[in-house]
């Protein structure tokens, strides 16, 4: 068994005593690796100190971890396991809830001393601040999470304080969903028309109901034309590295349910058919200026870097004239005139919404709309993407007088 010394780092120097402790541990790559640690004021107390950090040491317990903080602990977490388990866009989520509102509030805690008052006031501040509960459910479902893998696998605590703290209590806002007339999508799609570089996310969004991300990710060889149809099987991702520049990539769907087949009216093929040779055009008139794109793989990030080059094989169905991509960034300018423009209330997921609104109103299936949609349950789409509108209230008049009717 190693054994632990001690000395004064202040000796013959004046200032106040200040004893470390130190022992061998295990080498590391034929090295000898010593753990010490000073700050103590009499060597009685170094050795003490010294002597317990050993019997942890040679019985397996991480040493370090007994005076880790919290803010060192979230930074271990989010690489040991949201780095390497989790999809970009839940690192980015993760990521940004610690940074935010973690560490700034709780991050200077010994992460072996935190408990659930600590946390149970943390919680409340979060309401005080104007939090939404959806907002404060992430935010303490980050913290438990964190704090689970802490007790296993790496068994720095014993017990998760998350558990025992009761979230406030938060009056639900309910959310704006913003369902286009018929005369405000005419105005819209009147302002970018057909070669317009928004034309087509506009109408795909508004025709299939797609998410922002699906419509931006595809390329031509997901859509079949000659059969109406659409394949929606990735989507568009914004991926930023530490100390690295945002690259644009093609990425997994939200969901397994999302990855589906959706067929499209004769308009939108007669649009997308248009667009397929519009762009053959642009091919041949920018020649060697006109972009298209490879993929590199991303790696441990399950994504494919978008890479400009010539002749590549990748052909985005949403590009700028010279086969520049579009992106999701790039397509906030469109809602920007909309917005100020055009005085209409709108965000690309508007398209969805008016979308499935559309469906229901005129008597699709709410289970094909739920498969539309790519929901995993058919609960969302009747409680966030269905809307009762003035139709619908006629049409149950209307049902209503017919059973009715059938019953004399």
């Amino acid at each position: 068994m190693a054994k632990v010394l001690t000395r004064n780092r202040n000796k013959n120097t004046g200032k106040a005593a200040n004893w470390e402790y130190r022992f061998e541990g295990a080498s590391v790559n034929g090295k000898r690796k010593h753990i010490s640690k000073s700050g103590f004021r009499t060597q009685k107390e170094a050795y003490a100190a010294g002597i317990k950090a050993l019997n942890e040491y040679e019985n397996g317990t991480h040493i370090e971890s007994k005076d880790m903080s919290v803010s060192d602990y979230f930074d271990e977490w989010i690489d040991k396991y949201v780095k390497v388990n989790l999809r970009h866009k839940t690192q980015a989520s993760y990521i940004g809830i610690v940074e935010n509102h973690i560490k700034p509030t709780i991050g200077h805690y010994k992460l072996k001393s935190l408990n659930p008052s600590q946390l149970q006031e943390f919680a409340n501040g979060l309401k005080t601040k104007g939090f939404s509960k959806r907002h404060i459910v992430n935010i303490m479902s980050t913290v438990t999470n964190a704090l689970n893998y802490a007790i296993e696998p790496l068994q720095y605590i014993k017990y998760n304080p998350a558990k025992l703290v009761k979230l406030p209590k938060v009056e639900r806002e309910p959310r704006q969903r913003i369902v286009l007339s018929p005369e405000d999508w005419k105005r819209i799609i009147g302002r970018f028309p057909f070669g317009n570089k928004y034309h087509i996310p506009l109408i795909i969004g508004y025709h299939t109901g797609l998410r922002i991300g699906e419509v931006f990710g595809l390329t031509w060889n997901d859509v079949d034309l000659e059969n109406g149809m659409i394949y929606v099987n990735k989507q568009s991702i914004r991926y930023k590295a530490d100390g690295e520049k945002a690259k644009w990539c093609l990425g997994a769907t939200k969901t397994k349910s999302s990855v589906r087949a959706v067929k499209i009216d004769s308009t939108l093929t007669k649009v997308l058919r248009q667009e397929n040779i519009r762009q053959k055009q642009n091919r041949l008139l920018y020649g060697k200026f006109y972009t298209s794109y490879d993929t590199r793989e991303i790696k441990g990030q399950n994504l494919l870097e978008l890479i400009p080059t010539k002749g590549g094989k990748i052909d985005l169905i949403c590009v700028q004239d010279d086969g520049t991509l579009l992106t999701t960034d790039s397509f906030k300018y469109c809602s920007r005139v909309i917005h100020h423009e055009l005085k209409i209330e709108f965000d690309f997921h508007s398209l969805r919404h008016t979308h499935a609104t559309i469906l229901v109103e005129n008597g699709a299936d709410i289970k094909n709309v739920q498969k539309r949609l790519g929901h995993e349950k058919i609960e969302t789409t009747l409680q966030t993407y269905v809307h009762d509108t003035d139709e619908m209230s006629e049409r149950s008049v209307e049902i209503f007088e017919r059973a009715l009717s059938t019953q004399k």
